[in-house]
């Protein structure tokens, strides 16, 4: 059974870091692109960064956080990570890691694409 597990979610000040895992257990995550993404109540997923598998690249989307999250992996550990730096009161929201078995040069922004989903961890960004 696959599981992904997020966690390094918590209440910060805006300006404040931290640094989400995503532990991936029952399949060894370097045979699959990771995605995080971040749901605010009621609204679809939104897509933060994503990075493929083969010779690692990271991609992000047009209106994404450049410059202040950073998403990379350690396959050795199978766990994923998402950097997030100088967090906003808008950054709050609970984020999600997802893997796509079907990708491994490349990974997408698409939801729906992804076939493994982790439960979330809850960022609230408040002073």
């Amino acid at each position: 059974q696959v599981q992904l597990v997020e966690s390094g979610g918590g209440l910060v000040q805006p300006g404040e870091s931290l640094r989400l895992s995503c532990e991936v257990t029952g399949f060894a995550l370097g045979g699959a692109s990771v995605g995080w993404f971040r749901q605010i109540s009621g609204l679809e997923p939104e897509s933060l960064a994503c990075i493929s598998t083969t010779d690692p690249n990271t991609y992000l989307p047009e209106n994404s956080m450049m410059g202040r999250f950073t998403i990379f992996r350690d396959d050795a550990k199978n766990t994923a990570y998402l950097q997030m730096d100088n967090l906003e009161p808008e950054d709050t929201g609970v984020y999600y890691c997802a893997i796509d078995p079907k990708r491994l040069r490349t990974c997408v922004f698409r939801a729906s694409e992804y076939a493994y989903w982790g439960q979330g961890t809850q960022v609230t960004v408040s002073s």
